[in-house]
């Protein structure tokens, strides 16, 4: 079973490139970020004919997650206990959701898309946001992993958050004066280890980034930031046999600027004998 996610960086400007990339490269499950649609502007008969089925969670051309499964979804979860919303120049516990977090069951694995708020600035009342966002959403993992602690999970998405200064290459990410960087932000995704997640995939791909910004030739220059993971329990990472980061997404006509991240999971699934055979 081939397990993946990908910031797409809006699904109607690269449905062509992501279905393509999901037949090519025989996903099974995928978790996309930053679709930037409602439900009723989704792609969804691209999917569908490719042999995909969706479950899409967006409010407006902001944010927006979403999975494409050849697998049944159930379980499906827009939201995680406690999960802050906001507003800017507004404060308080009622302040509006974003299209942030869903969370699927697919094989009996728990599986969460996940855009974590950016944080803007050190200054800026959006980066309160994403480590309160980040602190529930913790709080919730360590709840269900206690209710749950033989089922499979995993939380898969861009972090915003490069943990390690060998995660970061772009020039323009300074300590100090940066977000993403910060130690309040690695603290906060360091956390989720203590919670009982791990990193599934930098065990097998120890270097490499996910994102490059469009401006300044950074990806020519390998100028880059390592901010997307797939964060696993131990019965997930149990099951994990291979990982990958499909850096030449990054290249060609339109790209997003996120690569996907792939895994492999020693899961036998229902279409295994039926696929075509290439030879």
């Amino acid at each position: 079973m081939r397990v993946a996610t990908w910031n797409v960086n809006s699904i109607r400007t690269r449905v062509g490139r992501v279905v393509d990339w999901l037949v090519r490269e025989d996903i099974d499950v995928l978790g996309m970020q930053e679709i930037k649609c409602k439900p009723e502007q989704f792609p969804i008969e691209a999917f569908e004919e490719a042999g995909y089925e969706v479950e899409i969670h967006g409010f407006n051309q902001w944010n927006g997650v979403a999975f494409a499964s050849r697998l049944p979804m159930t379980d499906v979860a827009t939201r995680f206990e406690g999960m802050p919303g906001f507003l800017k120049g507004q404060e308080g516990p009622d302040l509006p959701a974003e299209a942030r977090a869903m969370g699927v069951t697919v094989n009996d694995i728990r599986l969460w898309s996940l855009y974590v708020p950016n944080g803007r600035a050190l200054d800026d009342p959006h980066l309160a946001y994403k480590l309160d966002w980040l602190a529930a959403l913790r709080a919730d993992t360590e709840a269900w992993l206690a209710a749950h602690p033989d089922q499979p999970l995993a939380l898969m998405g861009d972090w915003n958050v490069a943990p390690t200064d060998a995660d970061v290459g772009d020039p323009t990410f300074v300590p100090g004066l940066s977000t993403h960087i910060s130690p309040e932000e690695r603290a906060a995704l360091a956390a989720f280890e203590t919670a009982g997640l791990t990193d599934v995939v930098r065990p097998l791909v120890p270097t490499g980034f996910t994102f490059w910004d469009y401006k300044q030739l950074r990806f020519p220059r390998n100028e880059g930031l390592r901010i997307d993971f797939i964060l696993g329990s131990r019965p997930f990472a149990d099951l994990v046999t291979g990982a990958s980061i499909h850096r030449n997404e990054r290249k060609g006509d339109a790209p997003s600027d996120h690569v996907p991240v792939v895994v492999d999971l020693d899961v036998a699934t229902e279409d295994d004998d039926d696929r075509p055979m290439i030879f």
